[in-house]
């Protein structure tokens, strides 16, 4: 009895640990495919946003993907770690690199599958899987390239959304999402070097929190920028947000700032009651000024 009770103890820890592998948390990040259903008003649709939905699971199970990928090359750095020794699977012991491998076969075959469903989206999570693979064994090494390589996940996203409802999507969503993403990762690599130093990552080694703090205010001021021209220039009537994205940025770097947040966007924006309400009003802003007079 007391066996079977070990073994069941094991099996839900095994379990806890695979789902922990692929980082669920992070897929806050793939709402990013929403917004050509957003800024097309096509969420009046059931048919589009049911589009939009299966790529953003889709996406999640890719950017799953790439996170084992990225676990089993990094184990034995994470090993040395001082905090991704206990928070990571692999790094742990909580999983084993076998069981990580049969999981990551299971998400190829799923995103095999969706191909007969979407296999435009497809397409464009095939480029952005390569793309994090040059990133995990060659571009997370090379310093801004780092950097750039994550915004560009980003921009696919936005990209698969628009091909999961076959609609355009504007020069100026594609720049301010980068310029954005930019931010984001700028900021991260920041507290990163903030928090830990050197330490963490070897291309920290080759940036500074001066110049980091550049990159981030350059970056934040092209997404303010760039989405005001595509708002004054394409979608006037979400002027009433702009206010909301220069909130959202004060707020965001208040946190990086003051709180000590921002190493994990996802994070930031979980536990910032402030900046998880920002979201949501702008979300239900552009929802309602984009809500077409005939749907």
């Amino acid at each position: 009895m007391g066996h079977t009770a070990v073994t069941t103890k094991s099996a839900v820890q095994q379990v806890r640990g695979l789902i922990t592998l692929m980082r669920p948390r992070q897929w806050v990040k793939n709402a990013f495919v929403y917004a050509p259903l957003i800024f097309t008003s096509e969420f009046v649709h059931a048919a589009s946003v049911w589009k939009a939905t299966f790529a953003v699971l889709l996406f999640c199970i890719a950017s799953s993907a790439t996170y084992i990928i990225n676990d089993i090359q990094d184990v034995e750095h994470d090993r040395r770690h001082a905090k991704k020794k206990f928070t990571r699977p692999l790094a742990s012991g909580a999983v084993t690199v076998p069981a990580a491998l049969v999981l990551l076969g299971f998400l190829y075959l799923a995103l095999i599958a969706g191909w007969f469903v979407a296999p435009q989206v497809i397409m464009v999570i095939a480029a952005y899987m390569a793309l994090n693979v040059a990133y995990t064994f060659v571009l997370k090494h090379q310093p801004v390239l780092d950097i750039f390589t994550i915004a560009l996940g980003f921009v696919l996203r936005v990209y698969a959304g628009a091909k999961a409802l076959d609609v355009p999507v504007s020069a100026w969503m594609f720049v301010t999402t980068l310029c954005l993403s930019l931010y984001l990762a700028a900021v991260k690599r920041r507290q990163e070097l903030h928090q830990a130093g050197t330490e963490g990552r070897a291309v920290l080694q080759r940036y500074s929190v001066a110049l980091v703090d550049r990159y981030a205010q350059i970056a934040a001021i092209g997404a303010l920028l760039f989405y005001s021209m595509f708002v004054l220039a394409a979608k006037p009537q979400l002027v009433i947000t702009i206010p909301l994205v220069l909130f959202g940025l004060f707020r965001y770097w208040y946190v990086v700032d003051q709180l000590d947040g921002g190493e994990s966007p996802t994070d930031a924006l979980l536990t910032d009651v402030q900046l998880l309400l920002t979201v949501v009003l702008w979300i239900a802003a552009c929802m309602w000024a984009l809500w077409p007079t005939t749907a």
